[in-house]
């Protein structure tokens, strides 16, 4: 999973040192502003895959094969839906994004172009959550690597081509991420559709049952606000940062994105867990799923500390890499320690964002969010008058590390509903590994 989660920042990094190389930093805050408009959207809807992922992941632990893709479809069907509906919201979405991050003129339109152009991939994009989810929750990890190469290769292939070999700039970026899902979309209905057989495939009745929908709705809405706070936090970070000028804003996306590269690597984890998660929830496998937090916590810790030592070593040369502007190079210089910390306190807010999506507790997860996020804008407001962008990155890791903390705590209350008060289960149920 990890391996498979690498494409994305590598494509994250493509864009941003296509639009560096070009030496304007309002430019380049352009795409970091319009990257997160569009992000903030996308990973709201982030939901398509991770409700889907926990959901399979039961139906396959409880051995129900046709109710296994019942839940691609019903998934399928909201992410074409959802995609079509933000391709008409397009304008009243970006006009709501830069009233909230509130950019110079020439940013806003660099990135008003981004958004408006990218946005024509949203049915694709959101088609590609509903497969990778489907495709996660029966734990075909392999499948999962090659579609998202399919994807992130060919978004990172064109975007050179249209972005600096052929001068397009943020608008051949933007037009490289739609053929990049367009394919990868294409990739992957053509894999699950070899796959379906007539045993298995569901009747229409099945597919459309309310009291299935009725469940992927709610998990789905929860994950939702969960996502929506997440990115609230992400977007005042932003916004606080853009108060600094463009040249912190600039240094500051390039942090986050080295910050970004290290998540998808402790995504990998996160989302192995959702799968072992489910299964063990599914077949009512208290033991697994014991093992499955503990190993997955463990291996967490041990990424997220090579992570932070990378991003310690490396870091000046990456953000060399990335920008050509000297002033964006000295300042994301200065903030870097923060950067190469954020993955060690975050790891186990993604482990456990994992064990919760897997496990479909979503109200427990979602309320320790909006804890945390009030948490964050109280610290935001209060320490960057005082320490500046330093005290930005301080109230960001504070958000990062309460996430972790508060779902651990809540983790035995939670785990003693689902599998019983006591320390076993019914016999036959716990005996053998979900795997």
């Amino acid at each position: 999973m990890t391996l498979a989660f690498l494409t994305t920042p590598l494509l994250g990094m493509t864009d941003i040192a296509v639009i560096g190389r070009i030496g304007d930093a309002e430019t380049l805050g352009g795409l970091v502003v319009g990257a997160l408009v569009f992000d903030f959207v996308f990973a709201v809807c982030n939901f398509l895959r991770a409700g889907t992922t926990g959901l399979t992941a039961q139906a396959l632990g409880a051995r129900r094969p046709r109710e296994v893709e019942a839940v691609f479809f019903r998934a399928a069907i909201l992410s074409l839906a959802i995609g079509l509906g933000l391709i008409v919201a397009e304008p009243l979405l970006m006009h709501l994004g830069l009233l909230a991050i509130a950019p110079g003129p020439n940013v806003a339109e660099a990135a008003s172009t981004y958004v408006f152009v990218r946005m024509f991939s949203a049915p694709f994009a959101l088609t590609n959550y509903a497969i990778l989810g489907s495709v996660l929750g029966r734990g075909r990890s392999g499948l999962a690597l090659v579609l998202q190469i399919v994807v992130n290769g060919t978004n990172i292939a064109l975007s050179i081509l249209f972005g600096l070999v052929l001068g397009w700039g943020i608008t051949g970026v933007a037009l490289g991420t739609i053929c990049g899902e367009a394919a990868g979309c294409l990739a992957g209905l053509v894999v699950l559709a070899r796959g379906f057989s007539a045993g298995r495939l569901p009747r229409l009745e099945e597919v459309f049952d309310w009291g299935g929908f009725r469940q992927m709705l709610g998990v789905n809405r929860d994950i939702m606000i969960r996502s929506f706070c997440l990115l609230a936090g992400f977007t005042l970070f932003t916004r606080l940062g853009a108060g600094f000028g463009p040249v912190t804003l600039a240094a500051n996306g390039l942090l986050m994105t080295i910050f970004m590269t290290g998540s998808y690597f402790l995504d990998g984890v996160a989302t192995a867990s959702e799968q072992l998660a489910g299964v063990a929830v599914g077949a009512r496998r208290r033991l697994a799923f014991d093992r499955t937090v503990s190993l997955t916590s463990l291996w967490g810790g041990f990424i997220a500390a090579a992570l932070a030592a990378i991003i310690l070593i490396g870091g000046e040369a990456l953000i060399d890499f990335l920008t050509t502007d000297p002033d964006v190079r000295a300042a994301a210089r200065i903030f870097l320690p923060w950067a190469a910390a954020t993955p060690i306190v975050g790891a186990l807010a993604f482990v456990m964002d994992g064990i919760y999506i897997g496990a479909t507790w979503s109200r427990a997860m979602r309320d320790m969010m909006i804890l945390s996020l009030l948490v964050f804008v109280a610290l935001g407001y209060a320490l960057t008058p005082v320490f500046g962008n330093h005290g930005l990155w301080l109230a960001l890791e504070v958000f990062l590390g309460l996430r972790g903390a508060s779902l651990l705590a809540v983790l035995p209350r939670q785990r003693g509903r689902t599998f019983g008060p006591g320390p076993g289960a019914p016999a036959g149920t716990h005996s053998t590994p979900a795997t």
